[in-house]
C-alpha cells in the first residue's frame, strides 16, 4: 500500500510537471491550437475485476495546448471476487453466490493528463490519444442478504402439518446449515455499508472518432492497479482462510466505450 501511494504521488507530480510545461508552451502560443477549450465525456466500463458490466465513468478535461489536456474523472464500479461463482437452488430455483459476504463498490475520483499522439482530421477520422491519472479509491462494503428457509419439514422435505411457512431474510452466512433459497434484492444492505479507503493508478490509450467537431465517441482501454489499506472481507468460507479468498490489491484491465460533447 505504501509502496502504491509513494508511485501515486510521484505520478501527481509528473502530471503537474508536465502540466506546467504544457501551460508555458501554450502561453507560448499555436496556431494549431484546437477550436474547443473543454471535453466533457461519459462511458460504461468493462474490467477483469467484474461481471458484464464493469461500472460507469465521467471525465472533464481542459485544453492546455494543443497536445495536452488536463482532466479530472470519477468512475463508480462493482469489484467481485474472483471465486465467486452462482449457484442455483434446484428446489426453488433461486440464484446466489455461495461464499459471498459482501457486496463491493467503488468510487474512483482522479486527476490526470491526456497527450494527443495522433491528431485526426478536422471533420473524420481516428484521434489516438495517452492518458495516465492517479487518486484515492473509495470503497464500498454492503452485506450480502439472502433467504433463508426455517420451515418445519419433515424427513422427506415437506412442510410439517399446520407449520407455518417461516422465510428469513439475513446476511450469507456460510456456518449456516441451511442453503440460502434465494438472494434478496440487491439493496438490502444499503443501511449497513463500511467504508474503506485505498489508492489507483491508471495508464491508458482512447482512440477517437468524431465527425463534428462538437462530438466525440470512442473507446479507452488501458490497466489500473488499485490497493487498500487491508483485506477486504468479500468471501468466507468454513476453514478457508480469507488469504486464499480475499486480496488487497486489485489490478486490473479494462475497457470504457464513451460518448460525449466539446465546446
Amino acid at each position: 500500500m505504501r509502496t502504491l501511494l509513494a508511485s501515486g504521488f510521484c505520478t501527481l507530480a509528473l502530471l503537474l510537471a508536465a502540466t506546467g510545461a504544457a501551460n508555458a508552451q501554450s502561453a507560448g502560443g499555436s496556431g494549431d491550437d484546437p477550436s474547443y477549450r473543454k471535453e466533457t465525456v461519459y462511458g460504461v466500463n468493462f474490467n477483469t475485476q467484474a461481471g458484464l458490466i464493469g461500472g460507469l465513468y465521467f471525465r472533464s478535461s481542459k485544453v492546455l495546448s494543443q497536445d495536452w489536456l488536463r482532466f479530472w474523472s470519477i468512475e463508480a464500479v462493482e469489484v467481485k471476487g474472483q471465486k465467486e461463482e452462482k449457484f442455483t437452488n434446484l428446489y426453488t430455483g433461486g440464484s446466489y453466490i455461495p461464499g459471498k459476504t459482501k457486496y463491493f463498490y467503488v468510487l474512483r475520483p482522479s486527476v490526470g493528463l491526456q497527450r494527443v499522439i495522433f491528431r485526426k482530421a478536422a471533420e473524420s477520422g481516428v484521434q489516438v490519444n495517452a492518458l495516465a491519472s492517479a487518486g484515492p479509491s473509495i470503497g464500498l462494503l454492503m452485506p450480502y442478504y439472502v433467504y433463508y428457509d426455517y420451515t418445519l419439514r419433515d424427513g422427506n422435505g415437506n412442510p410439517i402439518a399446520g407449520a407455518t411457512q417461516d422465510i428469513r431474510e439475513a446476511p450469507y452466512d456460510p456456518s449456516n446449515s441451511l442453503e440460502p433459497i434465494d438472494r434478496a434484492p440487491l439493496f438490502r444492505g444499503a443501511s449497513e455499508v463500511t467504508p474503506t479507503i485505498g489508492a489507483h493508478l491508471r495508464g491508458a490509450l482512447s482512440f477517437e472518432y468524431g465527425r463534428y467537431r462538437d462530438a466525440v465517441a470512442g473507446i479507452e482501454t488501458g490497466f489500473l492497479v488499485e490497493a487498500y489499506t487491508k483485506r477486504l472481507e468479500i468471501l468466507q468460507a468454513n476453514a478457508v482462510p480469507s488469504s486464499k479468498l480475499n486480496k488487497q490489491f486489485y489490478p486490473s484491465v479494462y475497457l470504457t466505450i464513451y460518448l460525449g460533447h466539446r465546446g
